[in-house]
This record gives C-alpha cells, sequence and structure tokens, in this order.
C-alpha cells in the first residue's frame, strides 16, 4: 500500500505535467484565407489555435478548431471568449481578394479589441500592409516606420485600411499590458495566396502603365509567416516594415516571370477599370494604378534588428514560387 508522502508526491507530479501541457492559445482572424492558413499551420505545433472565419477551413491540421462566424455577431464573441485565448493574429482585409466591403473587417476589429482588453490577452499582431505609406512621385527614399500612412490619398480605399492599423496604434497606447506588434509588409505574394499583387504576377500578359517603370518591392508568404511567428514571442511590441530582399523595376519584375508586359495609356486605363467597376466585373479601386505608376518603398531594418526578421527567399525565388 502506498504511504501518503508517495501518494502526495504523485499528485504534485499529476499537476506538474498538467502546467507543462497547458500550451497558448492563438486565436487567428481570417483563418480560413490563404495566409491565414499559413499562420494556422505555422503556429499549432506550439499552439492550441483556434481559427476564425466566415468561410469554411475543410483542410485544416486536426488540432485546429475553426469557428464559422462573423466577428461582428454576439455569437461570435461568446465563443471566443469562451475558449479565453492568450494570443491574438489579426490578419487585415488588405490580404485577401479585392473586396468593396473592408469596412466590415474595420467593425470586426472594434469588436476585437474590446474581447482583448477584457480577457486581457498576452499579446496582438495585427498584420497591416506598408502599401498604406502610398506610392509617391515625390519619395525618393526608403520609408520608415514613423512615415505618415498616406496612401488612401491616391487610392481611396485603402482608408478603412489605414483607419484600421491606427486603432490598434491607439490600443497600443491604451493597454500597455497586452504587446501589441503591427506588421507592415510590402505586397505580399505566393502561391496559396489570391490577393491583388499575386494575382497579377500571375498574368502572363501584365498591363503597365506606359512611359512609368517604378521600383517594386515583394515578400514571400512564408516569410511573412516567419515574421509573424518572430512577433509572438514575449517581449516584443512595436510597428514593424517587412521587405523583401532587395527590390526590382516592375518591367524586370514582368520579365522574370516570362509575362508580356502590355503598355496602356493611364486615362485609358483608369477609364476601363471605372466602367468595369460600374458593371461590377471588378472590385479593383482605378486608384490601384498608382502602384504601377510611382514607387512605394520601405526600410526593413528595425524588423531585423528588433525581430530577427530576415527574408529567406530571393527576388527570384519568389517570382518562380508562384508557378
Amino acid at each position: 500500500m502506498a504511504s501518503k508522502g508517495a501518494s502526495g508526491t504523485g499528485a504534485a507530479r499529476e499537476r506538474r505535467s498538467r502546467v507543462r501541457l497547458r500550451r497558448e492559445r492563438a486565436l487567428v482572424t481570417s483563418g480560413a484565407s490563404g495566409l491565414g492558413r499559413l499562420v494556422c499551420r505555422a503556429l499549432h505545433r506550439g499552439f492550441d489555435v483556434i481559427s476564425l472565419d466566415r468561410s469554411d477551413f475543410p483542410d485544416r491540421p486536426k488540432d485546429v478548431e475553426h469557428l464559422r462566424l462573423d466577428l461582428r455577431r454576439k455569437s461570435a464573441l461568446t465563443q471566443v471568449k469562451k475558449r479565453r485565448p492568450d494570443v491574438v493574429v489579426h490578419i487585415g482585409a488588405i490580404h485577401g481578394p479585392p473586396s468593396p466591403v473592408s469596412h466590415r473587417h474595420l467593425d470586426a476589429t472594434v469588436q476585437l479589441l474590446r474581447l482583448i482588453e477584457e480577457l486581457g490577452c498576452r499579446k496582438l499582431v495585427l498584420l497591416s500592409s506598408a502599401t498604406l505609406y502610398g506610392p509617391s512621385a515625390t519619395s525618393a527614399n526608403f520609408m520608415t516606420e514613423e512615415a505618415p500612412l498616406l496612401g488612401a490619398s491616391a487610392v481611396p480605399d485603402l482608408s478603412d485600411d489605414i483607419s484600421l492599423d491606427m486603432m490598434v496604434q491607439s490600443f497600443f497606447w491604451k493597454l500597455p499590458a497586452t504587446e501589441t506588434v503591427i506588421l507592415r509588409p510590402v505586397h505580399i505574394i505566393g502561391p496559396h495566396l489570391d490577393n491583388l499583387a499575386t494575382r497579377y504576377f500571375k498574368l502572363h500578359r501584365a498591363p503597365r502603365l506606359l512611359g512609368f517603370d517604378p521600383m517594386v518591392q515583394l515578400v514571400h508568404e512564408d516569410d511573412v509567416v516567419d515574421a509573424i511567428v518572430r512577433a509572438l514571442r514575449p517581449g516584443l511590441r512595436g510597428v514593424f516594415n517587412l521587405a523583401g530582399q532587395t527590390q526590382a523595376p516592375l518591367s524586370r519584375l514582368l520579365d522574370a516571370r516570362g509575362a508580356t508586359a502590355l503598355p496602356i495609356p493611364g486615362p485609358l486605363f483608369a477609364a476601363a477599370l471605372t466602367r468595369a467597376a460600374a458593371l461590377r466585373m471588378t472590385s479593383i479601386d482605378p486608384g490601384e494604378l498608382a502602384f504601377l505608376r510611382y514607387s512605394c518603398l520601405i526600410d526593413g531594418k528595425r524588423a531585423k534588428d528588433e525581430l530577427g526578421y530576415e527574408p529567406r527567399r530571393t527576388l527570384k525565388q519568389t517570382l518562380e514560387d508562384l508557378g
């Protein structure tokens, strides 16, 4: 018969085992999106992952829980609250297919921030975008994280995404107990994505603005996922630009893809997009043409120094991986 002391030792060992087995819970919004799926797969070995999206996620890892809910609904907030996530990865709407309803994401973010404050989450990572700085004919320097977000002056559809980024910046100061990280990657492309940049560089006949050849920065989807994982480490907070290894003129990127460039006069191109939008044939803002006209280059030194982030894919590899 086991002694009382031996029994007490066994109970203490069992309690310690339970503590060791208790992993942090990570909530990933837009978890069923192309990028969200990659994030869930990258995190599920180290976290108990909860994916949240209005779409289905049929090929998720077995240990990833998926909530097919709209974060703006009370039912979604109730379900998330029950699971009490420790960290949240919030993927901005700009990283999905072109959509005219980004204001829904803004409303959802308001609810999410309230929930994070109520639950006292350890970490919030927002995946924003460097495109919010905006392309400019007068900017000759690589922009740091302190540069103003002026993208809506050229691309009106970016206004909600800028509001979202600034909202999370305010949250950073309002709730210092939650380590808040804002990541602003350049154009993300990859074989699992369905965003505007990936669609463009997959074209065999790619339109260009006649007379313009801007410098472009691209980053591979896997490098962005790596940065997100790094941002979840304790002690890190702040705003970080994420760049690829280098930049190149748009014409050279299209040549590397073997694409045929179709030079189109700007007014004709804008008129065609406006007409297509009116007929509901596209949701692309004609203002997006500004990125085919001028450069929007960023400095990624802070991410290298503080996150330890260095893109592993060369520009050539990033383009080749599109297939």
